[in-house]
């Protein structure tokens, strides 16, 4: 029976790993977006903000739900799997800032997003600053729903195989 325990522990182990580094991946990229993008992309005129902040949707409207559902996945897999072990009120909680973070997203900066890319850069609706506005209220949970899940995620890997 020692085998099974063994193999269940490392399969944990390696999920577990798994979810911190796709978590990492998602916090560093919404730390960056939130933090290091806005404010320069903000203080562009209204052309410029239009096409850059198009070319940006472009690119991330993929990649960052790829590195989302993989971190939401594995963190719900590992939760499950090792029960209610050291890490399960951290992982618990991990888990919680993820769909935190997927009920301000998909609802709200998702949706903007999207109205965004029909925008025509040389003439963006007249409500265009409002727009901006709106998202930016709703960008401002990502970073730190990403952050904590990160957080709770590291915790939970330190308790369990610390």
């Amino acid at each position: 029976m020692g085998g099974l325990a063994d193999r269940m522990n490392s399969a944990v182990e390696v999920l577990g790993f798994a979810n911190l580094f796709l978590g990492g991946i998602l916090a560093g990229e919404e730390l960056v977006i939130y933090y290091g993008v806005r404010t320069p992309l903000a203080g562009l005129e209204e052309r410029p903000q239009t096409l850059l902040r198009q070319a940006l949707i472009r690119r991330l409207r993929f990649l960052v739900p790829a590195f989302f559902v993989q971190t939401i996945l594995l963190g719900a897999a590992v939760t499950a799997v090792d029960g209610f072990g050291p890490g399960f009120v951290f992982r618990s909680v991990g888990v919680l800032a993820l769909l935190t973070w997927a009920v301000v997203t998909i609802p709200g900066t998702a949706a903007i997003n999207a109205a965004i890319l029909d925008w025509d850069p040389s003439a963006p609706p007249k409500n265009w600053r409002t727009m901006v506005s709106r998202w930016e209220r709703f960008a401002a949970v990502r970073p730190w729903a990403a952050m904590v899940a990160f957080a709770m995620f590291l915790t939970a890997m330190a308790v369990s195989f610390g």
